[in-house]
């Protein structure tokens, strides 16, 4: 047992007991699954315990990771609120799409701001906006297109996007296609989050997108084109923080590239906004 317990890794371990799942714990804390997973190896190894089970089921607590959790969470808050007391922090809210790497912003900011500390939100293609309108984040990078209605924008940055499917589509070769070579192929996302492929689809495929309930997360999208339910577009950036070996990334020669754009409120007023769009032009979040 250690003499004392490193704040970080406890912070890890208490998301990741929220989520249950190392996919989403790791979104949420910004940080690559494997990153995670040794930290909390470590965690372990340093209290010499097990603390979750992990299983085909799933992932779930084990007895001593329930005994942590319930210590953890007011540990956590207690050191929190010290810091404050010691040297008051604000905080800066930002909501940030899946696969987007932010590191260098967030750092680059604090250190030129150090009395605001900057809270990541993840957001998806459907509340990217919303959460401005209901000032649940001071930004958000967002994903064009997107309705700019009482907010202010700063273009960041434009990736190429790409096709997901099945490891055993036709088409899964490798090799860039084009998007009418999909016409007959179902789309698991919205058409009008692809309106190229809209413009191209046969009238069953369009029907069926139509009717399908969108995937609610990354790893969801994934999870059905694993299974042969269809295929999704999505930003490189997307295609590389979420990896897996049942389904295939192809490029698509006659898409036009995702655009990456800050957004906030036109109205609202805070602080440090201004410093921190300083330093995400700087910092341009897709890969380089």
């Amino acid at each position: 047992m250690p003499d004392d317990l490193d704040l970080r890794k406890l912070r890890y371990f208490v998301v990741l007991a929220e989520e249950l799942h190392y996919g989403r714990a790791s979104e949420r804390l910004h940080l690559a699954q494997p990153v995670l997973t040794r930290q909390i190896r470590r965690l372990e190894d340093e209290l010499g315990v097990q603390l979750f089970d992990r299983d085909s089921r799933g992932t779930a607590l084990t007895a001593s990771g329930v005994a942590l959790l319930e210590h953890a969470r007011p540990l956590l808050a207690s050191a929190a609120a010290l810091r404050n007391e010691l040297a008051p922090v604000h905080s800066l809210r930002v909501g940030v799409m899946p696969g987007l790497l932010v590191t260098l912003t967030v750092t680059a900011f604090e250190r030129a701001v150090p009395d605001t500390r900057v809270e990541l939100h993840r957001v998806g293609w459907d509340d990217q906006i919303s959460v401005l309108h209901e000032q649940r984040v001071d930004l958000v990078y967002a994903r064009e297109p997107f309705d700019t209605t009482g907010l202010s924008t700063r273009f960041l940055c434009e990736e190429p996007r790409f096709a997901v499917l099945p490891i055993d589509h036709p088409l899964a070769g490798g090799e860039p296609i084009d998007i009418a070579e999909l016409r007959s192929s179902v789309l698991l996302q919205h058409p009008s989050a692809v309106p190229e492929w809209a413009q191209v689809a046969t009238p069953k495929s369009l029907s069926s997108a139509r009717s399908v309930t969108p995937p609610a997360t990354v790893e969801e999208k994934l999870e059905r084109v694993a299974s042969g339910r269809g295929f999704v577009i999505l930003p490189e950036s997307t295609t590389i923080f979420y990896r897996r070996p049942d389904v295939a990334v192809v490029a698509i020669r006659d898409l036009d590239p995702n655009r990456v754009t800050l957004a906030w409120s036109a109205i609202s007023k805070h602080p440090g906004r201004d410093a921190f769009i300083d330093a995400a032009v700087r910092n341009p979040p897709a890969p380089r």
